[in-house]
């Protein structure tokens, strides 16, 4: 599982390249990095690796599968929200996961944006389904993200926190983002607002390794918990 999650990386990196020189050639540059992300499907590679986990080893059938746009599920502090990979089956929700990824050079300007991306997704799609709107059944809600690891996002922050009262003590000591991320993705599981995420490291360079700092949240720990999950809960 692990040297298909790396392929799966690898081609995420390819896959950002040629929409940036896409849009190079055809005359449109989006600001910074934007053009290799804009383009869409820079995720494929690993979505198609979760997908076959529910086609292969869990039975579910293609037509019970959305991705993209049509990943759409109601909300309750709003209507809809959509997601990157949805599992219906009839009208009880399987699971539900979310890619994101981030990469230099200007870590800082996206870390609260993608921090509270992760928690209202959560916080709405839980209160739906409490409220019954997903189903009678819980169903899996997965996290993903990919961290360029780069000077910039694996080196201490250059300046203490200083707001209006303490800061908690798991950001003190000048964090690093990946150290952020990390426990971002720590805290989102561990209150039950996910039921797992993974969190990798990934260089742009193909030489070196893809680091997944934490066992808890690696892409095996991910997986299992996927398919321990739809195999005991009733009604998946």
């Amino acid at each position: 599982m692990n040297d298909q999650f790396e392929i799966a990386v690898r081609q995420f990196w390819e896959a950002r390249d040629r929409q940036a020189a896409k849009q190079i050639s055809q005359g449109t540059r989006d600001a910074g990095l934007r053009g290799a992300v804009t383009g869409g499907a820079h995720l494929d590679a690993l979505t198609q690796l979760i997908v076959e986990q529910f086609v292969h080893v869990l039975g579910y059938p293609t037509s019970s599968i959305f991705l993209g746009k049509k990943a759409e599920l109601p909300g309750y502090y709003r209507p809809t929200k959509q997601w990157d990979l949805v599992v219906k089956d009839g009208n009880q929700l399987v699971a539900a996961i979310e890619f994101k990824s981030q990469s230099g050079p200007s870590f800082g300007n996206n870390f609260n944006n993608r921090t509270e991306e992760a928690l209202g997704s959560a916080l709405d799609t839980q209160r739906a389904i409490k409220e019954g709107l997903l189903g009678d059944a819980r169903p899996w809600l997965g996290y993903v993200f990919l961290l360029e690891d780069a000077p910039e996002s694996t080196q201490n922050a250059k300046r203490d926190f200083k707001p209006l009262f303490a800061v908690d003590g798991g950001f003190t000591g000048r964090p690093s983002y990946a150290q952020r991320y990390q426990r971002l993705c720590q805290r989102l599981i561990a209150d039950g607002l996910y039921d797992a995420a993974c969190f990798a490291l990934t260089p742009r360079d193909p030489g070196r390794p893809i680091v997944q700092p934490d066992a808890d949240l690696s892409f095996a720990n991910f997986i299992e918990s996927l398919i321990s999950h739809v195999r005991k809960e009733p009604g998946l």
